[in-house]
């Protein structure tokens, strides 16, 4: 539900208090809206010519486990930068790991489908309010606007771009009407409260709580100290979870003498078990109860649930794939002659298939290209077992090659200079044995960070819609938000060619996805549609079923936690265990260049579930590579340019 993002925090605050505080001659240093944790602007250094630097040591070899997001741009730029012995391997038939974009269903009909996001599918481009979302200072702007990605202004519950959101809780009586009655929002102009004396309340503290901590860390954003408040925000938050911040008293004003202290929202019990179905920018928050502060705190304040895009593809006007790399190819193969999924270059999938296809201008050469070239430069269906640090330095990864073929697969190895580890930490943890790396190479301290991390699942429910919905229904809203079991619904329309619209009829997190894991496919879409029947008849102001409108048979579900690539949906971190998470993103620095290992990805970050974490997990691990391999960094970049972590003591 986008109590929040309604508003765009943070980057309408940041239009209202515009105070530019870079560092004097840093054009290194990140403006504001952008994460907290490192101040750095990422995209001056990725867009630069000739990108972050120029290789001198061309033939350190590389391996990188994993092509998700993470995989394939530390993969590019690696390649932009010159260095021309890469290995890429990847566990499955498919790239782009949690970026899974799906055009169908085994045995159904995609004729005129629209694409179905079973992942990532709502992206903060980091942009401000008087800034179009490709002109935002983030990696995911640079990358759509690189690869001329179609967006769209994704259709949250509450915002300008749904016509209406219907609000059920409490079985229709949150209001306290004789008869069940659905709340309709329409919030045209970005500003309409929810309707309700209690939502107007429930809203009310939530806003006051953000206004006031966006306006003052916008303020100082990027100015001298940020690190000193952003680490104060920490300490006072770390060892808080988000269920206690919802309940803590509220502070009549900001001090400068406490600049980490903003607070809590001041709910009460009522309050905050309907913010649990309400949440702050991008669905039912009340699974994420029990984690810890920073993390809600981090996605409301900092810009992650503003200006959320939907990703059409590399697209035209009518939805159709512009002339692209391989798109009319009949088969795609990897080094060794396995063949894995085409690319279509439709929805968010279009960004994994660009990085990998499309050539970057510095380069003769696309990174796939140039990676099919060497036997061992691109394997698919290859699953890594396990690494080994050798007595000459370098590091042995054991593979099983073509696991698809139980009668045909072989137990192989590569020994490399450096490895670059992007996968789940859950998978790392129960499928791959890590060897002979000493204490000071990677310490029992990191291992433990990684190793119970939690990882969250999800459970995404997805149909076609027909067009009739969006077209001529005035009755139903277009997205519903719900207490029940099926807790958010969206719809929404990619363009008016295709046949059909697209329904999310579940989307869920944590406890509430993790109920739904004992039916199968469908009878979890049955009970869905059926649920949302009930619910749309039992509101008398509606009276009407929505399964009408809905290709059951053509739905698609996915479970992450069941996922065997994937293992879970997104890292996120308990009360009290922050500090472990920013040790893991130190680990670059601190320990690679004597282990040689290289931790990126959203398992060694703290921004779960976003695409941004894993740009900047990437683009990290280059710096650093080229750093340990005295690369010529471009554009006047040096290391002292970089800031680093800092970890309370």
């Amino acid at each position: 539900m986008t109590i929040g993002s309604n508003f765009n925090y943070p980057a309408d605050i940041d239009q209202q208090h515009r105070r530019r505080k870079r560092t004097v001659h840093n054009k290194w240093r990140a403006t504001f809206p952008s994460p907290p944790d490192l101040c750095f602007d990422y995209r001056a250094l990725v867009e630069q010519e000739n990108g972050i630097a120029q290789a001198t040591n061309t033939a350190h070899k590389i391996c990188i486990i994993g092509a998700g997001i993470t995989g394939l741009t530390t993969a590019r730029e690696l390649h932009r930068c010159g260095f021309t012995n890469i290995t890429l391997i990847e566990k499955s038939k498919r790239i782009g790991g949690r970026h899974l974009t799906a055009l169908g269903s085994n045995n159904t009909n995609t004729l005129g489908r629209p694409p179905f996001e079973m992942g990532a599918m709502r992206m903060p481009f980091f942009n401000r309010s008087n800034e179009r979302p490709k002109e935002g200072r983030s990696l995911m702007a640079y990358y759509a606007n690189e690869f001329e990605l179609v967006h769209s202004d994704f259709p949250n519950p509450g915002s300008p771009t749904v016509q209406s959101t219907g609000i059920y809780l409490r079985e229709g009586s949150l209001e306290g009407k004789s008869e069940p009655t659905m709340l309709i929002w329409k919030n045209s102009d970005g500003r309409t409260a929810p309707p309700g004396e209690i939502l107007g309340a429930v809203f009310a503290k939530w806003k006051t709580f953000a206004e006031r901590m966006t306006q003052h860390v916008s303020e100082h954003y990027g100015a001298e100290h940020w690190e000193d408040m952003w680490g104060a925000i920490v300490k006072k938050y770390e060892g808080t979870s988000f269920r206690d911040l919802v309940k803590m008293p509220t502070i009549d004003h900001w001090q400068r003498m406490d600049p980490g202290n903003f607070g809590g929202m001041g709910m009460t019990a009522q309050e905050s078990a309907i913010f649990y179905s309400i949440g702050i920018g991008d669905g039912s928050w009340g699974a994420f109860y029990d984690i810890c502060s920073i993390y809600p705190i981090r996605t409301a304040i900092f810009g992650f649930s503003s200006h959320l895009q939907l990703i059409h593809g590399r697209v035209n006007s009518e939805g159709e794939p512009i002339e692209s790399p391989y798109l009319d190819a009949t088969e795609i193969f990897d080094s060794r002659g396995l063949k894995f999924n085409n690319p279509n270059y439709i929805g968010l999938g279009s960004l994994a298939e660009s990085l990998l296809f499309i050539k970057a201008c510095e380069t003769s050469e696309s990174l796939y290209e140039h990676l099919i070239k060497s036997p061992s430069g691109l394997l698919t269906h290859s699953s890594v077992t396990k690494i080994k640090k050798l007595d000459t330095g370098k590091i042995r990864v054991y593979y099983d090659w073509n696991t698809e073929r139980p009668n045909t697969a072989k137990k192989e190895f590569i020994d490399v200079d450096s490895v670059v580890m992007t996968l789940p930490s859950w998978l790392i943890e129960t499928q791959i044995l890590i060897e002979d790396f000493s204490q000071d190479m990677l310490s029992f301290e990191t291992i433990a960070a990684f190793k119970t991390a939690h990882w969250e699942t999800s459970c995404k429910v997805y149909a076609p819609l027909k067009k009739s919905f969006l077209s001529h229904n005035k009755n139903i809203p277009k997205s519903i938000v719900t207490d029940s079991f099926i807790h958010d619904v969206y719809t929404y329309r990619y363009n008016d060619k295709s046949t059909y619209d697209c329904i999310l009829l579940s989307y869920t997190w944590e406890d509430d996805a993790t109920k739904l894991s004992m039916f199968s496919d469908k009878e979890l879409v049955d009970k869905c549609i059926a649920e949302l029947d009930r619910i749309l008849l039992k509101s008398t102001n509606i009276k009407e079923r929505i399964s009408p409108y809905i290709g059951r048979d053509q739905a698609v579900v996915q479970r992450w936690m069941n996922d065997k690539h994937a293992l879970g949906c997104a890292k996120l971190y308990r009360p009290g265990t922050y500090y472990d998470a920013v040790g893991l993103m130190k680990y670059n620095r601190d320990f690679s260049p004597t282990s040689g290992l290289y931790l990126c990805g959203e398992s060694f970050s703290v921004d779960a579930g976003w695409t941004e974490p894993c740009f900047r997990g990437a683009i990290d691990t280059v710096i650093n590579i080229c750093n340990k391999t005295q690369a010529n960094f471009n554009g006047g970049f040096s290391m002292g340019d970089y800031p680093e972590y800092k970890i309370e003591t």
